[in-house]
């Protein structure tokens, strides 16, 4: 039998491990930018944990988490609960009135296995703990525009206000008046939900339920006036810091713990997996999980699956980029000698070097450093070694020229092309 890895969970290969730390190296520079530190957190939490904090009606709690039930254990679905968890346990709101944590690392659901979904997948989770102004919603969603940016990738910004307990439970009751006109025309997990949680239903991507809630009562039109206030804030503060958005009075998302604003960052270039990050506001899950009461955060989860993806589609657009700075081509067994060392000594100064060691032919050398996307070849053979220099060739126009076979030589000739 074949060995091969299980159903929704990939290897990441060398080829593109590149563009996996490329994205993580952006994702760190700009959060320290906004001043966020990281933490570092188990696989493993207790279920309860999320069950309390997500919600035992939501799908990631019914359908989708990895659970060890004879150990009250489960390979987390997501960050959000676990840094909330990390900061209660060790106190975190003594040390700093408002923390700014971040983390990266493999999430776990169980879901059917699609393009930019998988059942391990790799997050970026940043949270704002312990403010709750409107300018800091907006800070984070302008960090998260910053990300895509600075990656060259084009997405949109989505918004609603879910309200707070005050607005919600009005709103709820007109929504299931709404919906209970229609509770024949609806799905079978909308059914369900209707009784259960009804804001996911405005969430479902099926047709016929998305054209039966296309009129339903939006929660922006029935917030309370300290929601309708703070939803305010947040649009004049991003239009403040140039960030365009629109309000998607569909937008729930599916965790229960989520409350005044909330977020997602579109794509049109995934097929169905349309969202490359989301997040929002989380307004009493410190309290709910037994920290200090009062406390506001607001967070987000962006996939690095998804943006890998679209790094990928556009490399394909644009030509892959090089990998290295210098390919050395060495004929024969005293040139590849010489080259050997040489080599070492220009990867300590910073250049992306390589060389071959099966003693190929030319030919196949140059194919090599093409593929490669080198953007320069230095030749060396007996000729050159009588000589003491090399052959530099321009892989891009071609042109080349001779010169000594010095590291400092070589490295201020590429410095100053």
């Amino acid at each position: 039998m074949k060995l091969k890895a299980l159903n929704g969970f990939k290897d990441i290969l060398p080829a593109d491990v590149a563009l996996w730390m490329r994205v993580e190296a952006t994702v760190r520079d700009i959060v320290s930018r906004f001043q966020f530190s990281e933490i570092r957190l188990p696989i493993l939490e207790k279920t309860e944990l999320f069950a309390r904090s997500i919600g035992e009606a939501t799908d990631i709690v019914e359908k989708e988490m990895y659970s060890f039930v004879d150990k009250g254990v489960t390979m987390r679905p997501e960050a959000t609960a676990q840094i909330i968890r990390a900061y209660i346990e060790h106190g975190l709101y003594v040390q700093r009135p408002i923390q700014r944590i971040f983390t990266i690392g493999p999430m776990f659901r169980h879901e059917r296995p699609q393009k930019g979904r998988l059942r391990q997948f790799h997050q970026v989770s940043a949270e704002v703990i312990g403010a709750d102004h409107p300018r800091v919603d907006a800070e984070v969603m302008a960090m998260s525009a910053m990300i895509f940016s600075e990656l060259g990738i084009s997405v949109s910004l989505e918004m609603n206000s879910l309200g707070c307990r005050e607005c919600r439970p009005a709103y709820k009751e007109k929504l299931l008046a709404f919906l209970s006109e229609r509770i024949d025309h609806l799905c079978d997990d909308c059914k369900r939900r209707s009784s259960t949680n009804p804001l996911r239903v405005l969430d479902c991507k099926k047709p016929g339920c998305r054209e039966q809630v296309a009129d339903a009562p939006s929660i922006v039109e029935n917030l309370c006036a300290g929601c309708d206030e703070h939803f305010g804030a947040v649009r004049s503060s991003l239009e403040q810091l140039g960030v365009d958005y629109q309000v998607n009075k569909f937008m729930v998302r599916g965790l229960d713990y989520y409350c005044r604003t909330t977020f997602e960052f579109i794509t049109g270039d995934l097929g169905a997996q349309s969202a490359v990050c989301a997040g929002g506001r989380y307004d009493g899950l410190v309290e709910q999980l037994g920290g200090p009461k009062k406390i506001g955060g607001i967070g987000f989860g962006l996939g690095l699956e998804r943006l890998v993806l679209l790094l990928q589609q556009k490399e394909q657009d644009q030509g892959r980029p090089n990998e290295l700075d210098l390919f050395i081509a060495g004929l024969g067994e005293e040139a590849v000698r010489l080259c050997y060392g040489l080599v070492n000594e220009l990867r300590v100064t910073g250049l992306r070097v390589g060389l071959d060691h099966e003693g190929r032919s030319l030919k196949s050398q140059m194919k090599q450093a093409d593929k490669a996307g080198s953007n320069y070849v230095l030749i060396v053979g007996d000729d050159e070694l009588a000589k003491g220099t090399g052959v530099l060739r321009n892989m891009g126009n071609q042109e080349q020229i001779n010169i000594a076979l010095d590291a400092a030589a070589i490295q201020q000739q590429l410095a100053g092309a």
